[in-house]
């Protein structure tokens, strides 16, 4: 397994989109930049258009975190998408890495096994306070995936838990089940980094290198391999407006 590199302190420079707009308004769309945006609750908005290396994304997460602790910055929901990669949790194991050779590997810290990010597929990065929502890691992962579910939703997509299966999953019928979006989460502090992934368009035959999270009796789908014809674009807004369905603060929280 390759080792992450860690090349800066921030481990990416953003550039700046000057055509920008933004409302700055909760569930209002989010702008297509890099420049972030921060809504009327105090979450700063990121999408970046170019694809964002690994260890830049670890980087910024474990810093941002740091600052979202201290108060020195945002909480951050960071929207992106990565080039072909592959990452392992703290639960990985070997065997589930079908072809080492294929993609990069990267130790990604998180919970979790082994997960495919790559072109087509958007990932969120959530740097949350949970003081502010509920100090309870599994409430949290039941969010998240709520949150997930609530955006298939917007396109008519029912997606589902599984017990003792992680992520979110489509009915395929004749007893068919494939993943459509992974959960990863690593907190520390109470402040969560890492996140989840939502599969848009991406090339599911880049799944075949890994046993997603350990998982050999299922497949993997997309929303575009579901026959939908979705934007990235169009993804961002959902996720946008069902985030703010899921995630509201608790009355008295600091």
């Amino acid at each position: 397994m390759k080792n992450i590199r860690i090349s800066s302190k921030d481990g990416l420079v953003l550039s700046k989109d000057g055509g920008a707009t933004s409302t700055d308004t909760p569930g209002t769309d989010t702008p297509r930049t890099d420049t972030p945006r921060t809504d009327t609750l105090g979450i700063e908005w990121r999408i970046s258009e170019n694809q964002i290396d690994y260890p830049d994304a670890l980087s910024f997460m474990e810093s941002r975190a740091n600052e979202v602790f201290s108060g020195d910055a945002p909480q951050t929901i960071w929207l992106l998408e990565h080039p072909p990669l592959y990452t392992a949790g703290t639960s990985a194991s070997s065997e589930d890495l079908v072809d080492p050779d294929r993609f990069p590997v990267y130790d990604a810290g998180r919970g979790g096994q082994y997960t495919y990010h790559g072109p087509g597929q958007r990932v969120a990065y959530a740097m949350l306070d949970l003081s502010l929502y509920n100090k309870d890691v599994r409430k949290y992962v039941f969010n998240l995936e709520e949150w997930i579910i609530r955006t298939l939703s917007k396109f008519n997509v029912k997606g589902e838990r599984r017990e003792g299966r992680v992520g979110i999953w489509i009915d395929r019928g004749n007893g068919r089940e494939d993943k459509i979006a992974a959960i990863g989460v690593r907190v520390r502090k109470w402040v969560s980094f890492h996140g989840i992934a939502i599969n848009l368009d991406p090339d599911l035959s880049h799944f075949d290198g890994i046993v997603p999270c350990g998982i050999q009796e299922h497949g993997v789908t997309s929303l575009v391999d579901l026959g939908l014809c979705v934007s990235m674009e169009d993804l961002d807004v959902a996720m946008k407006e069902a985030f703010y369905e899921v995630f509201v603060p608790e009355e008295g929280a600091p």
